[in-house]
């Protein structure tokens, strides 16, 4: 009976020993929940044993930093290490580890006030006694973790996430993150108040104001996703009329070519007839060169290239070669979806190697461009390919990368200067340029691992 009263005494009075050695395995309860939480609603996929790894070295890091490092500059730690934390083990970009850091303190600090000022107004007791009472303490953090649980849940059922972060453009980006940013400042001026002017603020004055900032925080979620959605529908509207484009052209020269079939048949025919099979041959190459045609208008579908940047960009450069006389010859044997770098950097590099193709076969009498995507799983990695005609044989293969330099006077020389960047901030890949007297070629290997 002395035992339970003691114990009893230790739980109703102030005592900081006992919150710290509670406040171990609540850490571990703390983040396991609040990784659910943001993990769901962010839509970031992981490994269970990499969730796992993240709990402990989280769970480390958030107690030593509060034990060993003083006040305030321990809770500084935290935030920090939680967040290269969820960068390291979650692979995930900076921008999502930002928002997934403030929308764990945004939720733990809301919902911290709202129990505080419950218990304040529930249990008669002050600031101080509810944060270095244990039964207070404890079971008010076990509530917080209930409720996120909770909310994980219901988004869990409801396959509730914000999946359009990957497809904001980097303005709306930034938006979002001031919109949190300031959501978050604002929930702290309100603990602030809800702390220590508790006597003078009534409940109803907190519990309004924390509604008012919450609801201006989803309704500002919800706009900015509306506008990101109305974006990508604009940038899926553009891709639909390059492919109209592309399908209108393809159409015509389907119906061209099926008005000549019967001439075709009568010229084969003609030089069989005549044993002419050097004429035959001759002949048989230039009709090759029309299916070729119409072979690249069908792979110039969204359905072949499957990512709307690529598209995008791959259709206005074919357009723009052929309107130059210039014949690009496309093979496209991989999921763009799947490609192992910043579609960003990929579009960049491709747009680069592209103009420089174009530019050079446009000074041919033969203009050709050839372009090839695959996968190349013997040597794990994916393939970009691109060669083309060219007229000077004498080019430096090592030196075209140098900042500056250029083939020719009006040009900045700028291109592969930003590749090269690219490459060196990337392990994974690799450009390898050669060139033969009739080619030039420009072969980029993006590495799974």
């Amino acid at each position: 009976m002395e035992f339970l009263q003691t114990i009893l005494t230790a739980l109703t009075t102030q005592n900081e020993g006992l919150i710290t050695l509670f406040s171990v395995p609540l850490t571990f309860i703390e983040m396991i929940v609040t990784m659910l939480f943001f993990t769901t609603i962010l839509n970031i996929s992981a490994a269970r044993d990499q969730k796992a790894i993240y709990i402990l070295a989280s769970s480390s890091c958030v107690i030593l930093a509060n034990n060993f490092i003083p006040k305030p500059y321990g809770a500084y730690v935290c935030i920090l290490s939680v967040f290269a934390l969820i960068l390291l083990f979650f692979k995930t970009n900076i921008f999502k580890a930002l928002v997934a850091e403030i929308i764990i303190l945004a939720i733990t600090s809301t919902l911290e006030i709202f129990f505080l000022r419950i218990y304040l107004m529930v249990f008669n007791t002050s600031y101080i006694n509810t944060i270095t009472i244990p039964i207070y303490r404890i079971s008010m953090t076990l509530l917080i973790y209930l409720v996120i649980f909770l909310l994980y849940k219901l988004i869990s059922y409801f396959k509730f996430n914000i999946t359009l972060i990957e497809n904001m453009n980097l303005s709306n980006k930034i938006f979002l993150f001031l919109n949190f940013l300031l959501a978050l400042i604002s929930i702290c001026a309100q603990f602030y108040l809800g702390t220590f002017y508790n006597d003078n603020l009534p409940f109803l004055i907190v519990l309004l104001s924390m509604i008012s900032l919450i609801a201006y925080f989803f309704i500002s979620i919800y706009s900015l996703t509306r506008t990101t959605k109305l974006e990508i529908a604009t940038r899926d509207l553009e891709s639909e009329k390059l492919y109209n484009k592309s399908l209108t052209i393809l159409h015509d020269s389907i119906r061209c070519f099926r008005h000549d079939f019967s001439n075709m048949v009568s010229a084969i025919g003609g030089f069989i007839s005549s044993n002419d099979m050097d004429g035959l041959k001759s002949y048989y190459s230039e009709l090759l060169a029309d299916c070729q045609t119409i072979n690249n208008l069908s792979t110039l579908s969204p359905e072949v290239i499957n990512n709307p940047a690529v598209y995008s960009l791959l259709t206005a450069k074919y357009h723009r070669a052929d309107e130059s006389g210039i014949k690009i010859n496309l093979e496209i044997f991989l999921d763009l979806n799947t490609i192992n770098m910043k579609i960003y950097e990929f579009t960049k590099i491709l747009g680069i190697l592209m103009d420089n193709a174009i530019e050079a076969a446009s000074e041919c009498d033969d203009r050709i461009v050839n372009l090839i995507m695959r996968n190349d799983r013997k040597h794990s990695r994916q393939l970009l390919i691109i060669e083309n005609t060219y007229k000077d044989k004498n080019i430096d293969t090592e030196k075209i990368y140098e900042k500056s330099y250029s083939t020719k006077p009006n040009n900045t020389g700028l291109g592969l200067w930003e590749v090269r960047k690219i490459l060196k901030k990337n392990r994974n890949l690799n450009l390898f340029t050669s060139k033969d007297d009739v080619l030039f070629k420009q072969q980029l290997e993006i590495y799974y691992n």
